[in-house]
């Protein structure tokens, strides 16, 4: 069988890898902090101490990090690494600038496939992931389809940059959700009332992401991801979505993004010299 090696075990990742655990496919895993190899390692898998032991031996590599910098750390480790017949699919949220830049660095034998993933840690949980794959998937989608549905979407670098898209309609949708909540506020309408009303309306499922609990998008990440498409386009209403997570990651950067629309309803509270829900 194959042999897959899995990079980054943070909320996503580990929900991820464990889906690799029921395969027949030998796992080696890494991940900076150690100590979050140790469920894995008790149920079979081994743990690399380093990015390169990781990759050596792999038919498989798998790199699911938190941003272009810690992707950047890491590629820099593996690729010397990677044996030709070798298959990295890149997951993480890096953009497709980033995407190709490792494509041009890449290894005679190595393929690359841009892999990102839409949804939360609840449906990488339960394996139901959209799979955003750019570039010839084939020769892992058997893998890519233990966490959900592959949805291939082009060449190289389109997968990662129709992840920036998806990323800024969730984005931007829990920033109007709080904002409209914050107007429903001064009006004061009850919220149980608000939110029902919403649900049904054009914001639909930013709602329920708005005010989710079981489920973890870091702030930090949040900002990372919305900087990462205003940086591509000129997007000036995403520009004060930007802002807006930025200034909530300073303090909380591990939260998620549901704890965006409790920090806009307080500021915008305090303004009007209130609290939420006082109108």
């Amino acid at each position: 069988m194959e042999k897959i090696a899995f990079l980054g075990l943070g909320h996503m990742g580990a929900a991820m890898a464990r889906h690799l655990l029921d395969t027949d496919h030998p796992l080696t895993v890494w991940n900076r902090t150690a100590a979050r190899t140790e469920p894995f390692t008790g149920r079979g898998a081994r743990a690399a101490a380093t990015p390169a032991e990781a990759v050596r031996d792999a038919d498989v590599v798998i790199t699911m990090l938190a941003d272009p910098a810690a992707v950047e750390e890491v590629a820099a480790a593996i690729l010397p690494a990677l044996r030709p017949g070798t298959h990295w699919a890149e997951m993480s949220t890096i953009g497709p600038d980033a995407v190709r830049d490792l494509a041009a660095r890449l290894p005679e034998g190595v393929s690359l496939v841009d892999a990102p993933v839409a949804g939360s840690t609840d449906k990488a949980e339960a394996g139901e992931l959209r799979v955003l794959a750019g570039g010839d998937a084939a020769a892992v989608e058997h893998v890519l389809a233990r966490f959900g549905t592959v949805t291939h979407t082009g060449a190289l670098g389109s997968a990662a940059a129709l992840k920036l898209v998806v990323n800024t309609a969730v984005l931007g949708g829990v920033a109007l959700v709080a904002e409209a909540m914050s107007l429903a506020d001064a009006l004061g309408l009850p919220e149980d009332t608000v939110r029902g009303v919403l649900s049904t309306s054009a914001l639909g499922g930013a709602v329920p992401r708005a005010f989710a609990t079981d489920v973890n998008f870091g702030l930090a990440l949040a900002k990372k991801d919305a900087g990462l498409a205003v940086d591509t386009a000129g997007l000036p209403i995403l520009d004060a979505v930007h802002r807006q997570y930025a200034s909530a990651a300073e303090t909380a950067p591990a939260e998620d993004i549901a704890a965006l629309v409790p920090r806009v309803r307080e500021a915008a509270a305090r303004a009007r010299g209130g609290a939420p829900g006082t109108g």
